[in-house]
């Protein structure tokens, strides 16, 4: 497949400018580079402007309820654990709604890559504060100032078990696309969080505020090291916001952890046919 085949007929509808035409492009390519396509690969969505993605890349895909795209995707990996499974999602949705799913995937080190799409609001209901949006933010929800801290989602996920963390901006396509087949390979719980402007309603963290103020870990930097790396996501202010792979470690998956699926799918295990007649009598 090459890019254009990954399209689909829906209307895309987006608004101009937005951060997650970046998304598409850059997953369309890493697709078009590694072959992902209906043979190989799922995509889990959540509910919000992200989740507009799984209808414009014509791969097998999911949207499930507001903040289940993880256990959506994490059912996937159990039923055919040969499966790239990607679950996108955004910032409320991942770290609101669906906190405690994010929290358990990253412990239990499940096989699938987490795509944040972070632009720190609520952007589909119009712009709402969430838990990525910063201490005096103002909004419709919080008209005097957002008086609570934000969740930074590496720092979480690397305090949770998460063994692949990334950040990137949208806006670095060929980056962004490289970091998506980067986490996708990466055996384990993989996070990319992805600096996603929002331009009709997020004031604060625009194309030029991320222009400005991210610079890429050198080489110098250890991903291995996971002090190095808490230190990297304590860091968000001017000048101060570090992206790339901030930390990645071989640890045993969960699926690599369950013998019935460490050497066959369980979608190749086949069905056997059982007589529980007497066993519903039981309730009669």
């Amino acid at each position: 497949m090459n890019m254009h085949d990954y399209l689909t007929p829906n209307v895309c509808t987006w608004c101009p400018g937005c951060g997650n035409f970046g998304i598409w492009t850059a997953f369309k390519k890493a697709a078009e580079k590694e072959g992902w396509n209906n043979t190989n690969t799922v995509l889990t969505a959540g509910i919000g402007c992200h989740g507009h993605l799984v209808n414009f890349v014509k791969i097998t895909s999911f949207e499930g309820l507001h903040g289940r795209p993880i256990p959506v995707a994490s059912g996937v990996k159990l039923a055919n654990n040969r499966l790239n499974v990607f679950a996108f999602t955004g910032d409320g949705d991942a770290l609101a709604e669906g906190g405690n799913h994010f929290i358990h995937a990253a412990r239990r080190n499940q096989d699938i890559t987490v795509v944040i799409h972070d632009n720190a609001i609520y952007a589909l209901t119009t712009g709402q504060t969430s838990p990525r949006s910063p201490r005096g933010y103002i909004s419709k929800s919080t008209p005097g100032g957002n008086i609570e801290e934000p969740i930074h989602p590496l720092r979480l996920a690397l305090a949770a078990g998460a063994t692949f963390l990334a950040r990137v901006y949208s806006g670095d396509i060929e980056r962004l696309a490289e970091i998506l087949i980067a986490a996708n390979n990466h055996h384990g719980l993989s996070v990319v969080q992805i600096l996603q402007p929002c331009v009709t309603f997020n004031y604060m963290y625009s194309h030029i505020f991320y222009q400005e103020n991210i610079y890429e870990v050198g080489p110098s930097y250890d991903p291995t090291d996971k002090t190095a790396a808490f230190a990297k996501t304590m860091e968000w202010g001017i000048k101060k916001i570090p992206v790339g792979i901030l930390y990645q470690v071989n640890e045993p998956t969960y699926e690599e952890q369950i013998p019935q699926i460490k050497k066959h799918a369980l979608v190749h295990g086949g069905t056997k046919k059982r007589d529980i007649t007497k066993i519903l009598k039981m309730y009669v």
